[in-house]
Order: C-alpha cells, then structure tokens, then sequence
C-alpha cells in the first residue's frame, strides 16, 4: 500500500511562521513608508475635513468628443484655474467618462470657486512690450530686455516658424540693482512703444482697444507702471491676481513660468484671439534638429491677424519681437518671431520634452475648455459639521466592533483571541494603506467610506467563523485539534475565497457605475474585502497552526472554545490496523 503523500498541507502546517513574518514585514515595510511620506492619517474627504464639492458633468456641445484626452485636458486647465485662489490641496479628478469632480477645502470663498472651474477661458496672443525676471534671486534688467544669456535662438530660414525664447531666470543671489524710476521709465518708453497704431494693437475684425496710454496720458499708465514694478511673480498671490479683469485691448500685465524660475511680463493689446487657432498638435523633427516642435493652424480671420502682428514684432528688438501666450492671465510661452508669419501655419519650436510640446499644444488647441460642463451638484459642508459626522461615524465604528467582540467572546471563548488578533491587523493594515493612497492617487475618506469599512468587519469576522465552525466540525467527528486545523482548511479557504469574490464583485460594480461620494464606499468595501483574503491565509490560519500546538487548546480545555465534550464530539478515532488477506473488509475512510 502507497504512503500517503505529503504535499502543501504539511509544509504549511509544519512551517507556519513564515507566513506570519511574511506579513509582519508587510505591515513595518507599509508603517515605515506611511512615515516617511509624512502622511500618517488618512486624507479626509469634503464631508467630513469641511469645504465645498463641485460635480460637473461634459457636454459635447463644442464640436469635441467626450474622451478621455479631453477630460484630461479639461482637468488640468480648472486645476491651474482653483490654484489661482491661492489654496492649498484643492483637488480637480475625473469621475466615470463624464464627469469632474472639484473639492475644495475650507476657507474659499464657494462662489469664487463656482465661477472658476467650468466656465469658458479665453487664450490671447499679447505682443511683449517688457519682460524680466521676478523674485528675490532675479537681477531685472531695466531696459525690459532678456537678461544676459538669454538672448533668443535665431529662427529657421526654411519655413516661417516662431521659435520658442529660452529665457532663463538669473542664479545671482543679489537684490535688483535698478531702482524704481529706472524701470517705472523703461515700462513708460515700452508702453511708449507699444501705443503707436499697429496691428498688435488694432485686431482686425476684432474690438478696436483703447489707445495705450503714454507718459503723458496720467493715470492709467502709472498704474500699470506701479503695478508692473511692484509685481512679484515668485509669490503665489500676485501671481493670481496679475491680469486680473484685464480686458483684450488693453495692455496689462502677467506671470510666466520659465525653467524654475518666473518671468513677469509687460503685454500689449490681444492681437489674436485663442479661438482663431484652428488646430495645434505636437510633432517630432526628424529631419531638423529643433526636436519637438508645435505646429499651429488659424483659421482665415486668425492668419490675417497673425501675419500682420508676426510682421510688426519681426522689426523690433528683444523682447518685443516676442508674443505671449496668455491662458487664464498667465504666459505659458513667450516664442520671439524672427519674420512675418504668413499662410496661416505656424511653429513653436525650442528646448521642448514631449509632454510640454503636447502640454502647449493642448492649451493652444482648447484654450476654451474643450468641452462645456453643466453644473450638477455643490455641496458645502462646514467644518463643524465636517467634525459632528467624523465622530458619528468613528463612534458607530467603535459600537460595531465592540458587539462583534463581545459575540466572539461569548461564543467562541479562547478562540476570540485568534478572531480579535487578526481584526487588529487588518484594522493596521486598512489604516496604513488608506494613509499611504491619500497622496498616491488622491483617495480621501468620506463618510460613505467610512460606512464601508464598518460593513468590512461584519464581512472579516465572517470569514473566521467559517474557518472556526469547520474545526469544530472536525472534532464533533472525533478529531483531536491539530489534524481537525488542517482538514477544515481547505472547505473553509474554498467557501472564504468564494464569499469574498462575491462581495469584491459587487464593490467593483458599485465602483464603476456610481459617481461621487457612492464610489468612496464601493473603494473601500472592495480594499477591506482583499485584506480580508490576506489575512485570513496569511495570519490567522498559521497562528491557528501555532495555537493547536499548545495544550490549552490543543487537550481541548473548557475556555478555550474547542472543548470537546460541550461540542457533542464523538469518541478520538484511531487508525485501526488493516486486515492480512482475501478476507479483509473494506476501511472506514474515516480512519485514513
């Protein structure tokens, strides 16, 4: 007669603690990285942290598609657009195909913050009438001229192109050497400039702008003056707030970014409107050695304009043969024109990596959101409130796991223990991860969320007693504890398997059909239900292993939850001694 063979039950049994070092790496390797981030508490959603939430829903009313490329693109202009309120850890995600989720913590104004995100952007051309760099570490020139260095790149003479200025802020620690008067003088001579009748100043077919106010003309140009002197691109809140009302066909002033630095501009009246590009795309010179480059199309209105500006900037010196690309009232590119740009196509060429041509050609292609939206919620929760359902929910929390304890306790005696012991590290390791997704992929705990971590515990502690329920099944049949741990397992591991693609299942689903807060719920019944396989296989059956190993359970001791006596067990089985012969009966396989 064969041996029986000893397969993946005996290594387990014989081997538990790897398993229970396996995951006690996992959770110091997750506690470790959860502090190093910084982030050691859960990133708390609007309804409970206090703030307001936004819905809006994609309407392809623009002749564009609801894509994702559009989606995405519309994401990153409202995110650029809650950042120019000046607040910290607004959030701007996509939700299902077609909706936008805004969440913006306390203390903005909601109204603000309503007419920022979803409504329609306008992406102007404005001439360059001075630049310099802005913030402690810049040495502004006061002739408005690039600093030295960062003169611009000749153009190509082999199709009209505009190509990109390099500009690059100075590394000079020093503080500005130019005194106020000098550069109030050389704004006023740039405005000087940039007031004498021309097609940058007079779009055609568009609104005919205000003249540009000269030295002469009093107020507004020393406004403007004052302002663009006292500008400080470095500092967040004046870099929202320049070009604030500007309208088209007055000069104003703007922000760009360049490098790591910031750049603040002097710009003349709108000569091209945004939405007279009639495409944009990113392209890759394989023939040049200009590397990514943009290529912009204008409509027939858009050609005539650009040429006669491109015309204009061509005759002037640096920086006021540059246009700005002003989206939102921020320079995105300032590229310098070497000639009139004529035909209607043109190119942005320069230092660019992939993304950032792609990133340019975006905004110049759907300055406008690409698509419009309709407002389909606002939710403003204050910070009280935030705080009363916090607590209620961490209070119904408590309440629930305290009644499952205290039925395990009653029920299970000695083997609570076991069932206890492992709630706790799932609770760390649901803790952990939830700390650790916060700045990973922007998950936030709501309050639908923490309902779904309470509905986890009832769905925990279910798969312990399926496992429990068969080891005491085993030993009604005679089994002493140590052989009854490893013959449940594999029943009970097919029906917790089971139970909990069922209920993953249902989270998935709940996941991809809802929107909004519902979907925080459906995130963390399916996150606690994968733990829950987790632990189960790697905790609490090898600690089960350990504790058979133990008189205290193993002699089946009356507290300890496995006594066999109150479970109604039958007599030990013992493995008889098979018959010699023709004559020997058939064997009990309850014997084996």
């Amino acid at each position: 007669m064969a041996a029986p063979k000893k397969g993946r039950s005996a290594s387990a049994q014989s081997k538990p603690g790897r398993s229970l070092a396996l995951i006690l790496i996992a959770i110091v390797a997750l506690t470790g990285g959860m502090f190093a981030s910084g982030h050691t508490t859960p990133r708390l959603g609007i309804d409970l942290a206090g703030g307001t939430s936004i819905t809006l829903k994609a309407k392809a009313d623009q002749g564009s598609a609801v894509n994702k490329a559009n989606m995405d693109t519309a994401v990153e202009i409202m995110n650029r657009r809650v950042n120019g309120l000046g607040v910290s850890e607004a959030e701007v995600q996509t939700q299902g195909t077609d909706n936008i989720i805004v969440n913006i913590p306390r203390g903005t104004n909601s109204k603000e913050a309503q007419q920022q995100v979803g409504t329609t952007a306008k992406l102007y051309f404005r001439p360059v009438l001075a630049s310099e760099p802005s913030g402690a570490a810049a040495s502004p020139s006061p002739s408005g001229s690039p600093s030295a260095g960062s003169s611009p790149k000749p153009g190509s003479s082999s199709s009209p192109s505009a190509s990109s200025s390099q500009k690059a802020s100075s590394s000079s620690s020093t503080s500005p050497t130019s005194s106020a008067t000098t550069q109030g003088r050389a704004v006023t001579d740039a405005l000087k400039a940039g007031s004498s009748p021309s097609p940058s100043a007079t779009p055609t077919g568009g609104p005919s702008p205000k003249p540009t106010p000269s030295a002469s003309g009093g107020t507004d140009t020393a406004k403007l003056q004052a302002a663009y002197t006292a500008l400080d691109c470095s500092n967040q809140d004046d870099r929202a707030k320049a070009g604030n009302n500007a309208k088209p066909g007055d000069p104003a002033i703007a922000c760009g970014k360049v490098g790591k630095g910031y750049y603040k501009y002097l710009l003349g009246p709108a000569g091209v409107d945004g939405t007279e590009v009639k495409k944009a795309q990113a392209i890759f010179d394989t023939q040049g050695a200009s590397g990514w480059q943009v290529q912009m199309t204008f409509n027939s209105t858009g050609a005539k304009k650009f040429a006669d500006i491109t015309g204009e900037l061509a005759k002037n010196q640096a920086p006021q043969n540059e246009f700005g690309i002003v989206l939102d009232g921020e320079v995105v590119s300032s590229p310098y024109v070497s000639q009139a740009i004529t035909g209607g196509q043109a190119e942005i060429s320069g230092s660019f990596t992939q993304q950032e041509a792609q990133s340019l050609a975006n905004m110049l292609s759907y300055g406008a959101l690409p698509l419009s939206f309709q407002e389909q919620s606002v939710t403003t929760v204050t910070a009280a409130l935030g705080g009363q359902q916090l607590h209620a929910g961490l209070l119904a929390g408590a309440i629930g796991l305290a009644l499952v304890v205290l039925y395990l306790v009653v029920y299970y005696r000695g083997l609570s223990l076991v069932a206890m012991a492992s709630l706790v590290v799932s609770a760390i390791l649901t803790y952990v991860i939830m700390s650790l997704l916060g700045p990973a992929i922007h998950f936030a705990l709501n309050l639908p969320a923490v309902c779904g971590a309470i509905v986890a515990i009832g769905i925990t502690a279910d798969s312990f007693i399926v496992y429990f329920e068969r080891i005491r099944d085993e030993i009604r049949e005679g089994r002493s504890l140590r052989p009854a741990v490893e013959r449940a397992w594999p029943r009970a591991r097919r029906t917790v398997l089971v139970s909990d693609f069922v209920s993953f299942l249902a989270a998935a689903v709940l996941f991809i059909v809802t929107v909004g807060k519902v979907q925080g719920f459906a995130f963390t019944l399916g996150l606690t239900t994968v733990l829950d396989v987790v632990v189960v296989f790697l905790f609490t059956k090898p600690l089960m292993t350990l504790l058979a190993r133990r008189k205290f359970f193993g002699n089946g001791h009356k507290w300890s939850g496995l006594d066999p006596k109150s479970l109604g067990g039958k007599p030990p089985l013992r493995r008889t001694r098979r018959p010699a012969g023709p004559a020997a009966g058939p064997v009990d396989p309850k014997e084996a």
